[in-house]
């Protein structure tokens, strides 16, 4: 089993165990594989008869071919969606339809596995704990970026600020209507 596979197979089997409907999806596909590539290796995987995946046959021809787009390593780790999103798959439309879908709906619950680990309850009070911390930290940026752009506009003067871009684009048009005026007075003068 190659380095790449060796890492990315045991994860995806494991949201696949946990994903009764992603199994079931992908049963009908049984023997048939598919690549990925993207990222600094290809993985070749196939569908098994249970719906999970295993390592490809290092003869076998891919059914259908999933490119994913750059930076995906850190797409897959930040923002899934957006990973799959700008992915382009080749291959027969029913097979890569229900690929597509699956990896864009596969999702980890962590907290059931934390609560096989440490119990229900201190699962569910760490899983809300790590999100207010992620909430916390998103705020946190969304303010810093507030802060950095009213400098930038308000003090730094090195953005102009959006009211002062509708004050000109407002004593434009207002020019444009004077001189059109003044021309409809100028061409009945002439007369």
């Amino acid at each position: 089993m190659g380095f790449p596979v060796a890492l990315a197979l045991p994860v995806i089997n494991h949201l696949l165990a946990a994903s009764g409907w992603a199994r079931a999806r992908l049963q009908p596909f049984a023997g048939q594989g598919f690549r990925i590539e993207g990222g600094p290796w290809p993985i070749a995987l196939a569908v098994v008869d249970d719906g999970l995946l295993a390592e490809a046959a290092p003869e076998s021809v891919p059914a259908v071919t999933i490119s994913l787009g750059e930076g995906v390593i850190g797409d897959l780790l930040s923002d899934p969606q957006r990973a799959f999103a700008s992915a382009r798959l080749s291959g027969p439309a029913n097979f890569a339809e229900t690929l597509a879908f699956v990896f864009r709906n596969l999702r980890w619950d962590y907290e059931a596995d934390l609560a096989g680990i440490i119990g229900d309850i201190p699962a569910r009070r760490l899983a809300r704990l790590v999100a207010s911390g992620l909430d916390q930290q998103r705020r946190a940026l969304a303010g810093i970026g507030a802060n950095v752009a009213e400098y930038l506009t308000e003090e730094g003067h090195l953005v102009t600020p959006q009211r002062d871009v509708k004050a000109f684009a407002t004593a434009v048009d207002s020019l444009r209507d004077d001189v059109a005026r003044l021309e409809k007075r100028i061409t009945a003068l002439s007369r």
